[in-house]
């Protein structure tokens, strides 16, 4: 079963993960001890045969030896290759969990799309869950060694109920010298399609949300058995294992202490046990071992998952979903804080404190500034309320005449002008009352205007009214405003001007 220790490091403090060092179930010495204990018992054997065994001529040859081998045994990267290596073992141990085929996004979509109250439409709820089920125990028999002591045969799998014997008839027969884990999902696809035809899936874009969450998860299937299959490559694995274990045979050599009376460098101090040999060795061999844990997770490992614990937890859940829980509803009532404008839930004594802290407001909220630095500035450097710097830009490009925004400028003031100075226009109207004319000019829409004139154009003097009928005699009509946009169909100086700049 699963090592988890998440609990017991929810909380940083002092000495949090002393704790954790005592646990055996799990443990690095668990999984090393042997190892230790071997490498241990040499270097012991090595020391006693130098110290007490080897006469004197023969000490000074291994002397040699040992300077020999700890000048060499540092080139071999041992570091740089074990943490590639284990790096890559983890990642792929993780990708290997997140492969686990889950069927709780599968049986939300069956109890929302398959419907029925009726013994057929809970049969059809049921069935299809079942072959999914049926499906991911195919799968990790063929890649677990746990889950397939548990159903070593294609009986154990009918007597367990995930397949009838019926079905087994039909997978048997089935002809073909690859793994057949799929076929249960071809029989949920066939299923599925039958649920439509007769009206149990209502419209197919249900059907087809079905399919897409049948998809993902034979396709979570499907990778498992691709992991079982490639494998890291075995020179990467044999290289790794090779390198750890000659550094360590050159350590046991290398690292012996030598008679400091002979004045080897580095050899002045004589003790008989390693303590850093020792914990170098604990550290490099303990990454191989993880890593060769978790190289297969699908083992029987202390941290290895837990893929029976899955089974029998996915297809009660899935069963519970699809079936019990099918049309199952309570009450619609009104919530606690109905008729709150700021819901908020309630804190626990031991969570009280929490309400005296600010809600997060930004990286910027508490920043202060000077009054001084708060103030605007002018782009152009003068003195003056910022408001006035718009109207002197505007005057500017007003002044300078020879350019095309300059005479733009200056024809939108005089008609302006011309607007706001008449406060009405005469407009006549032929006595029938037909049709109506304004002798209001308009300089952007006259095409005498459109050449640049030097002297600016005189607004038109409103025309006398023209007398009518007497019973409805003809008045000068006021202008409510400016005029709009000219259509479409007008000729325009100014888009003239712009498109023989264009």
């Amino acid at each position: 079963m699963t090592v988890t220790y998440t609990a017991r490091v929810a909380n940083a403090r002092f000495g949090g993960f002393s704790q954790l060092l005592l646990l055996w179930r799990g443990s690095i010495y668990k999984l090393l001890w042997r190892e230790l204990l071997c490498f241990l018992g040499l270097y012991m054997a090595l020391s006693a045969a130098y110290r007490f065994v080897l006469a004197e001529e023969q000490k000074r040859y291994f002397e040699k030896l040992v300077i020999y081998c700890d000048q060499y045994a540092s080139l071999i990267p041992v570091s740089f290759v074990l943490g590639f290596y284990v790096t890559l073992v983890v990642h792929r141990w993780w990708n290997q969990y997140l492969c686990m085929p889950l069927p709780d996004a599968l049986m939300c979509v069956v109890a929302g799309t398959v419907h029925g109250r009726d013994d057929r439409g809970r049969l059809y709820r049921r069935t299809l869950m079942r072959y999914a089920g049926l499906s991911a125990v195919l799968i990790l028999r063929s890649v677990s060694t746990a889950v397939f002591k548990r159903f070593p045969t294609i009986d154990h799998v009918v007597e367990a109920g995930f397949m009838t014997r019926e079905e087994r008839k039909k997978f048997e027969n089935l002809n073909s010298s690859y793994n057949k884990y799929w076929v249960p999902c071809v029989w949920f696809s066939n299923l599925a399609a039958q649920a439509r035809r007769e009206g149990r899936i209502r419209d197919n874009s249900a059907l087809k949300l079905l399919l897409e969450e049948l998809n993902v998860f034979r396709g979570k299937c499907g990778m498992l058995f691709h992991y079982d299959w490639i494998s890291i490559p075995l020179v990467y694995t044999q290289v790794v294992t090779i390198a750890v274990y000659s550094y360590f045979l050159a350590c046991l050599i290398g690292r012996q202490f030598l008679d400091p009376v002979q004045g080897y460098k580095d050899h002045s101090l004589d003790l008989c046990f390693p303590i850093f040999t020792l914990l170098q060795f604990f550290f490099y061999v303990g990454w191989l071992k993880v890593a060769e844990q978790l190289i297969n997770p699908f083992g029987e490992d202390d941290d290895d998952f837990e893929t029976n614990f899955l089974i029998d937890r996915n297809f009660q859940v899935s069963m519970l979903a699809v079936d019990e829980m099918y049309d199952d509803l309570a009450v619609l009532e009104k919530d606690l804080y109905w008729d709150a404008t700021e819901a908020r839930a309630p804190y626990t004594a031991a969570t009280a404190f929490l309400l005296q802290q600010p809600s997060f407001q930004g990286s910027t909220f508490d920043i202060t500034l000077a009054k001084e630095d708060m103030q605007f500035q002018r782009l152009d450097g003068a003195d003056g309320p910022l408001g006035e710097a718009q109207g002197d830009f505007l005057q500017r490009l007003a002044g300078a005449g020879g350019g095309l925004l300059g005479r733009r400028l200056s024809l939108l003031r005089r008609k302006n002008s011309c607007v706001s100075e008449a406060s009405s226009c005469a407009c006549t109207g032929v006595p029938d009352g037909s049709a109506t004319e304004c002798s209001c000019g308009d300089p952007l829409l006259d095409p005498g205007l459109r050449e640049p004139e030097p002297e600016p154009p005189m607004c038109p003097e409103p025309l006398a009214p023209i007398p009518g009928p007497a019973a409805e005699p003809f008045t000068t009509v006021p202008i409510p405003g400016p005029r709009g946009p000219a259509p479409p169909w007008l000729p325009s100086p100014i888009g003239e001007e712009e498109e023989n700049l264009a």
